[in-house]
């Protein structure tokens, strides 16, 4: 059994200026141990998934409207608030993309990890402010600055911190939004290393949302695409590095700068994200695509399994290596 399993999940913003359609019947599972990087640009519906599936999506105007969202075989939708709060935190954790507004500024950051401790490991307030000390020190910041307060600590400090919050009662499952984005690279690397290396020691799974395909390479072993609030491309990470089949993967990894070839500009990718509150017909990404022809702008493409647990939206798969369409 998956430890969690998504299945058909639609999410909308029900706003005055009309539905803004952020995640359109995405599929997705993860089994105990993965790591599964959900990359995409900005405005993808990435972080909208993720507060999906821990039911934290602004209310209104968020709102689930339709699918299943497994967690160990239970569906999360169908449960009460007071049984998510335990799951919160306890079983699922997630990691901010900013720290500084993760972090409580008046609470010293000790207290900030003892209390999740306290609300989910059953122990006393004394146990928890001794594993909030343990916490703080394998994150890599000494046990006597736990009674700083966050604007005493640097970004890469306030992420670390963080990180330790969401670890502190050995989850299952994290589901990491961007984490390293507001930090420098040499910082980025060591909290990369970290987490990678508490993931291990304590044998949760995770869901790192990011747009950054190095850091997908080094970090995951699966990888999902999103586009305009659809999973384009699922598979593991030999699959998307090595059998990419969709056209935006393929540009995607074509618009990164490479070290062994001398160009004198990128590649970026032509036009915009959709608006999500008016997407196109057919696929998605068609208005974008140099491969689309007139099936494409009328109809969406439904997944197809190219291999096992190779999957893609798309009527021409490995159309950029001169592959025939299939639509």
């Amino acid at each position: 059994m998956n430890l969690l399993e998504i299945k058909d999940l639609t999410i909308r913003y029900l706003t005055d200026d009309g539905d803004v359609y952020a995640v359109n019947g995405i599929d997705l599972s993860l089994s105990s141990g993965d790591t599964l990087g959900l990359v995409g640009e900005t405005g993808a519906g990435k972080t909208t998934t993720a507060l999906g599936i821990l039911r934290i999506l602004p209310d209104p105007p968020g709102k689930i409207m339709s699918g299943e969202i497994l967690y160990q075989g239970e569906d999360l939708r169908k449960k009460s608030q007071e049984e998510l709060r335990r799951i919160r935190g306890g079983e699922i954790a997630m990691i901010f993309q900013d720290p500084m507004t993760a972090l409580n500024p008046i609470m010293r950051v000790g207290d900030q990890i003892a209390e999740m401790i306290f609300l989910h490991g059953n122990c006393s307030k004394d146990e928890a402010d001794l594993r909030a000390l343990e916490m703080l020190e394998k994150v890599g910041i000494p046990g006597e600055r736990s009674s700083d307060y966050p604007h005493q600590f640097s970004g890469g400090m306030k992420q670390r911190v963080v990180i330790a919050i969401a670890l502190a009662c050995m989850p299952k499952l994290i589901i990491a939004d961007e984490p390293t984005t507001a930090l420098d690279v040499t910082i980025q690397a060591q909290v990369l290393d970290m987490m990678n290396r508490l993931k291990e020691d304590i044998g949760t799974s995770m869901i790192l949302i990011t747009h950054d395909l190095g850091v997908v390479a080094e970090t995951c072993n699966k990888v999902a695409i999103m586009y305009a609030g659809e999973i384009i491309e699922f598979g593991t990470v030999e699959h998307i590095f090595n059998e990419t089949a969709h056209p935006y993967s393929k540009m995607l990894f074509d618009s990164i700068p490479s070290l062994d070839e001398r160009v004198d500009r990128l590649h970026p990718i032509a036009g915009l994200m959709p608006d999500p509150s008016n997407l196109p017909s057919g696929c998605k990404f068609h208005p974008r695509c140099p491969y689309a022809d007139e099936t494409c702008g009328r109809e969406a493409p439904m997944p197809e399994e190219l291999s096992s647990g190779h999957t893609i939206r798309c009527f021409k798969p490995y159309c950029f290596k001169g592959g025939v369409s299939n639509g």
